[in-house]
């Protein structure tokens, strides 16, 4: 497989260590070679938090360097806006859940929210195809897992289908959480 990078990001306390864990998982229970690193630093504050994987080819390195990533995975708009603009390459994909976590800037009055119309122009000016999840859940913290069940659905992981992610969840999850979150993630 040619080599496949990923680019996620979101804001503390949403999840993206677990989404990591599993898209790796997943893709390992697919048979194929993968490398991943992710940041907390910030994630206790509500700040960034991004994580990097690489799939397939050789891999010397997990970073994904900027405009190289085929895949970039947002918990949230501006973050979405932030990892499209920074990682994106162009004729990837860009999915992203459409929550909006006010960033302290927007709180203070010293910028504007960030709109869908505005990750939707970042896209078509980067040549990046988006799709946006949105939908009601069970408990907030299940929105990475809603991720994963679009980028099962939309065949966006080469190599890697429902059945990986679904195992993934399994090895992750403690069973109290775990029937819930595979009912998000096979779309029930």
């Amino acid at each position: 497989m040619k080599r496949f990078d990923i680019y996620m990001s979101g804001v503390g306390g949403q999840g993206i260590g677990l989404l990591s864990e599993a898209v790796i998982r997943a893709a390992d229970h697919a048979g194929l070679s993968v490398c991943g690193v992710d940041t907390h630093g910030l994630a206790q504050r509500g700040g960034m938090v991004e994580s990097f994987i690489r799939i397939g080819g050789e891999v010397s390195t997990p970073l994904v360097r900027k405009g190289s990533a085929s895949l970039v995975l947002a918990l949230e708009r501006t973050e979405a806006l932030r990892a499209v603009e920074a990682y994106a390459a162009s004729g990837g994909v860009l999915l992203y859940f459409d929550t909006l976590w006010q960033p302290l800037d927007v709180r203070l009055g010293k910028a504007d929210a960030v709109t869908v119309g505005d990750v939707e122009e970042a896209c078509r000016r980067l040549n990046v195809r988006h799709l946006a999840e949105k939908r009601d859940l069970p408990d907030v913290r299940m929105q990475n897992v809603a991720l994963l069940s679009r980028a099962a659905k939309e065949g966006l992981i080469p190599g890697v289908e429902m059945k990986h992610y679904r195992k993934a969840l399994e090895d992750l999850l403690p069973e109290r959480v775990l029937a819930e979150n595979l009912k998000v993630l096979e779309g029930q």
